[in-house]
């Protein structure tokens, strides 16, 4: 996946001084959690995950209708989903899935050779998501419908009657509804209730990854009330890997438990630098955004014609400015659009990446053009 190809670890993060194409907040340290493991026995752990880590799951999941049974703990995110299609999906089989996303939620089921049918967000409709649009293209052999809120790549978000709107279509098409929540805690409001909650229909995947800048613990999760299903998502698990490491999972139960006053905290950081992207999008007449309404990034696109060298301008971006962004192909979009991450970076340094953004947009114009 070019997401993976030209991830800031392939690059190499000695050539990045503004590193833009984070999706979120800055990674953490160990000794920040105050934890003691010296005592944690290194056995296989138990293999629906760590009971300690699924309670807090379930206690934060914004409804009593989740129970710790109903969490399945997986390798973060990315394997929640893997586990998610390997299970449901066959050559035979159909997913709706809207676009642009994270890679994985269309490249796992593209390895597996089902037939797709994307649902295209418009820049120009505020990358709303037509929900109409999801029934018209549903089948009598569609598996899933595959949404993500917030979204990512560009931070908009559904609302609660739409995902419940989903579920009706599940329920009279007989098919289920995959919701990657991933960035459910970084919601600029009160978070949404965990979409599993609405009805055995739902499958909510997300991790401790990018709320929590723990990443490096591999910790993630998903969560449905469908019993047979999740027998047969711990299934997939065990034939994978077992079980998750204990370790990783006792530091992931140790992050969740301080949940309330990091996120009151975080949170308002990220405020305040979606506040500075704001900023410099209002004095930036060549480039263009919808503003994101839960999240850490954001999709802007460039307003510039068919001559402007794209390939020169991320160049020039990275070599001569040592910025990056995630260009618009990482999400099969066309190049002029970038997700841009305003939380992992320190303020100054998403100044410094914005201008440098604007710097390089002058320098493919024409001298007279130059705003």
């Amino acid at each position: 996946m070019a997401l993976e190809a030209e991830s800031p670890e392939e690059f190499g993060y000695g050539r990045i001084r503004n590193n833009l194409s984070e999706s979120s907040i800055p990674d953490r340290k160990l000794g920040e959690f105050g934890l003691d493991l010296s005592d944690l026995t290194l056995f296989y752990g138990e293999h629906r995950g760590d009971p300690a880590l699924r309670e807090q799951i379930a206690l934060h999941s914004g409804s009593s209708a989740i129970r710790p049974e109903n969490v399945l703990v997986c390798a973060g995110a990315a394997g929640a989903l893997f586990i998610v299609a390997s299970s449901l999906l066959k050559p035979d089989s159909h997913l709706v899935v809207v676009r642009p996303n994270y890679a994985t939620n269309i490249e796992t089921p593209k390895a597996i050779g089902c037939d797709i049918t994307y649902i295209d967000l418009s820049f120009d409709d505020g990358f709303k998501t037509d929900i109409d649009a999801i029934e018209r293209a549903v089948r009598p052999d569609t598996a899933y419908i595959s949404v993500t809120c917030p979204h990512n790549p560009t931070g908009t978000m559904m609302s609660w009657d739409d995902l419940l709107r989903l579920d009706d279509i599940a329920r009279r098409h007989g098919c289920l509804v995959l919701v990657d929540e991933t960035y459910r805690d970084l919601s600029y409001g009160e978070p949404y209730p965990t979409a599993a909650s609405i009805s055995e229909r739902f499958i909510s995947v997300s991790s401790l990854s990018k709320a929590y800048g723990t990443p490096g613990i591999r910790t993630g999760w998903l969560i449905t009330r469908n019993q047979p299903l999740y027998e047969l998502f711990l299934a997939a698990k065990e034939q994978i890997g077992i079980c998750g490491s204990v370790l990783d999972e006792a530091v992931g139960a140790g992050v969740l438990a301080q949940r309330e006053s990091w996120l009151a905290k975080s949170n308002q950081r990220n405020l305040r630098h979606r506040g500075i992207v704001r900023e410099w999008m209002e004095g930036e007449p060549y480039i263009e955004w919808v503003e994101p309404a839960g999240g850490v990034v954001c999709f802007p696109r460039l307003k510039v014609d068919a001559s402007f060298d794209l390939d020169r301008f991320y160049r020039s971006l990275l070599e001569t400015h040592g910025t990056y962004v995630g260009p618009g192909h990482w999400f099969e979009m066309p190049r002029h659009y970038m997700r841009i991450g305003f939380a992992w970076l320190s303020e100054q340094q998403l100044r410094d990446g914005l201008a440098a953004i604007s710097a390089a947009i002058r320098e493919q114009m024409p001298k007279e053009a130059r705003a």
